[in-house]
């Protein structure tokens, strides 16, 4: 679950992270307000779940409470990648010196979570890695001794050479590593981590991204979400009990499993096409999570096939069959459809399909291919 630049830095601001004030407002006049209350200028910034913000024009400086209303006007309603803008972190400006890149994902190999830290803060961590990598310092830390003050230490002396400064920054780093763990994060960063003219060390940006397996436990947590800043197809699919994440290409995929899930969408990379999503029905025999999956499927206008790779071991493929032809006469499909079933009830469900003039396969890579055959055909 993502959350809001301003939610994460309430988060840090718990755990002592030294951050500028700050407030949300819904409308230009509550902008202007909060720029008042701070009486400084401030940096007007759209809160929305995607990156890109301030080259989308929704990162603005305001030396006056005047220039915060005019820019507020300007952001609130705009759309950034696809979400729209429907409030603003309204927060002092800080003066920067230098800026650098702290943040903290999950390692899987070795189990642990690593600390990122660059000297190069300020950009896409993911440009540095890319063109100099030799700016970035990868840390793993032993979950059962947490980030020690010494490690913390050489952490901050990487990113500086003033002592003092170091000190302050692995004192943030031990932050918000504590803030990471108790909060169940998948990911945490602070970019910029700024070094002020004065010489104080501040972060002026926050992100923190929350394991959703957190949220049964974490009632305030789950409290976090905005829906409003999520794409409505994923919170469709959360709401139908399917697991869903949009992607960009053109091939609509429908799998149960998400070791399959994934699978399919290397061999749609592989034969040359781009899959549009990944969508585990799961386990489930529920011909209604097939009904919900094709809806969600055929709302985004970018597919132009759909593939459905049904690998029958608890799921039974009839039940997925009838899914399928109930879906299809709910909503008729406006875009090619390839099925591959095998497993539990396969000849039944085959059965059903003919019946209802669909054809299905039995060999995955052969379904692939036509998958991507149709879908590079009919985005001609």
């Amino acid at each position: 679950m993502n959350i809001h630049e301003y939610q994460a830095k309430d988060v840090l601001r718990r755990y002592g992270v030294p951050i500028p004030p700050g407030e949300v407002a819904t409308t230009p006049d509550e902008a202007e307000a909060i720029a008042r209350r701070v009486g400084k200028p401030v940096m007007v910034k759209a809160q929305v779940h995607v990156g890109g913000r301030g080259k989308a024009g929704g990162v603005k400086f305001c030396p006056t409470p005047e220039a915060a209303r005019e820019k507020a006007t300007a952001i609130l309603g705009m759309d950034i990648k696809g979400l729209t803008v429907e409030k603003v972190l309204v927060t002092e400006a800080a003066d920067i010196g230098t800026e650098a890149y702290v943040g903290i994902i999950v390692d899987r190999a070795t189990k642990k979570a690593v600390f990122m830290v660059s000297a190069a803060g300020g950009i896409d961590i993911e440009e540095v890695a890319a063109t100099t990598p030799e700016k970035i310092k990868y840390f793993p830390v032993d979950p059962r001794f947490g980030l020690l003050p010494f490690e913390a230490q050489q952490l901050g002396f990487f990113l500086y050479q003033d002592a003092k400064q170091a000190r302050a920054a692995g004192k943030i780093m031990q932050q918000l590593y504590t803030a990471f763990v108790e909060n169940g994060c998948s990911l945490a960063e602070i970019n910029p981590l700024v070094v002020t003219p004065a010489g104080e060390v501040i972060a002026v940006d926050a992100k923190m991204v929350i394991d959703d397996n957190e949220l049964e436990r974490r009632k305030d947590l789950e409290a976090l979400r905005d829906e409003s800043s999520e794409a409505p197809s994923e919170v469709d699919a959360r709401n139908a009990n399917l697991t869903f994440i949009k992607l960009d290409g053109n091939v609509g995929c429908i799998v149960n499993g998400a070791g399959l899930a994934m699978a399919t969408m290397d061999l749609v990379k592989f034969y040359g096409g781009e899959p549009a999503n990944f969508l585990d029905i799961g386990g489930s025999s529920n011909p209604e999570k097939v009904v919900n999956a094709l809806r969600i499927i055929t709302a985004d206008e970018n597919v132009k096939a759909i593939l459905f790779n049904i690998f029958g071991g608890i799921t039974r493929t009839d039940d997925v069959a009838n899914g399928i032809v109930t879906a299809t006469k709910q909503n008729p499909l406006k875009v090619p459809i390839v099925i591959r079933l095998t497993g539990t009830n396969e000849e039944i469900a085959v059965k059903i399909l003919s019946d209802n003039g669909f054809t299905a396969l039995t060999d995955m890579d052969e379904a692939v291919k036509k998958a991507v055959q149709l879908a590079t055909e009919g985005g001609k």
